[in-house]
């Protein structure tokens, strides 16, 4: 039985609908990924699979504008950790389509005039087509793995924190991340992961790490070299920075384009639609 996941885009829908006195309403069981039709009754809303959540507990949803819920046996649960590993916080952050991930507080996917999955495509779009070996170099919850591997051969995608993945287990949206025989989950730093490779061994690396601040080893010269070494001729690189019009944008792009370069990329262009940098070898 698949989870049931909701957020206070459900909440507010289902209040409303007490409140205007409807027998029964649609509404999505998934963070809007299927809707379903449920019963509203004294004691709260009934789900097809009778699965039942209170009036109670649906008002405490109702509360938290960044926080999904977990729905199990009666008790909502937040889906949230902290992770030992890393030492940052995670929880599942409910947009109005597919939720992100805060990690420390700062959402893993742009939100502001879009929405996680279709920051996710743009990112993809830029490797287009997306053949051969695919490196996702850090998974978070899926959705670059999930994309890539529609037409991809293979995708090795590579998570260093335990408790990421304990968060998207419980995210409908990153369900094939653990069901589609394509993706191939390695727990580790991608930093010393690389290394293992083989030369060539990847046609795409689709590069998206945590900002520079968190993570400033995986914006260094000596990793972009690795993650040279393991492209394959004429293979190509998209390498996630962040708003390149931003004063702190501009200064980042200007380093990783010059390293880059130095670690023996031919050729690395501004993709400001995707947020990023495609290099070419």
């Amino acid at each position: 039985m698949s989870h049931l996941v909701l957020s206070h885009y459900q909440s507010k829908v289902l209040l409303t609908a007490r409140r205007e006195g409807k027998p029964s309403v649609q509404v999505s069981p998934d963070l809007n990924r299927t809707m379903v039709e449920v019963s509203l009754t004294e004691e709260g809303v009934r789900f097809p699979d009778h699965r039942i959540i209170s009036w109670p507990n649906l008002e405490q949803i109702d509360q938290s504008e960044t926080k999904c819920f977990v729905v199990e046996e009666g008790t909502i649960n937040g889906i949230q950790t902290f992770s030992e590993t890393t030492r940052w916080a995670r929880s599942l952050m409910p947009t109005a389509h597919a939720p992100t991930m805060l990690v420390s507080g700062i959402p893993m996917h742009r939100i502001q005039g879009t929405e996680p999955y279709r920051d996710t495509l743009k990112k993809i779009k830029t490797l287009a087509p997306m053949v051969g070996m695919v490196l996702d170099t850090a998974t978070g919850l899926g959705y670059t793995a999930i994309e890539a591997a529609r037409t991809a051969e293979e995708v090795i995608t590579i998570e260093i924190d335990p408790a990421s993945l304990e968060i998207a287990r419980l995210n409908p949206w990153s369900e094939e991340l653990f069901d589609n025989p394509k993706i191939r989950q390695i727990v580790g730093d991608v930093y010393d992961e690389v290394e293992a490779f083989a030369d060539e061994s990847f046609s795409r690396i689709l590069h998206d790490p945590p900002m520079f601040s968190l993570a400033g080893d995986l914006y260094a010269g000596e990793f972009y070299a690795q993650l040279h070494r393991i492209l394959r001729h004429r293979g190509r690189l998209f390498h996630y920075i962040g708003d390149l019009s931003s004063k702190s944008g501009q200064g980042v792009m200007r380093g990783v384009v010059r390293r880059l370069s130095e670690a023996g990329f031919s050729r690395v262009e501004r993709r400001p639609e995707a947020f990023g940098v495609l290099a070419y070898k």
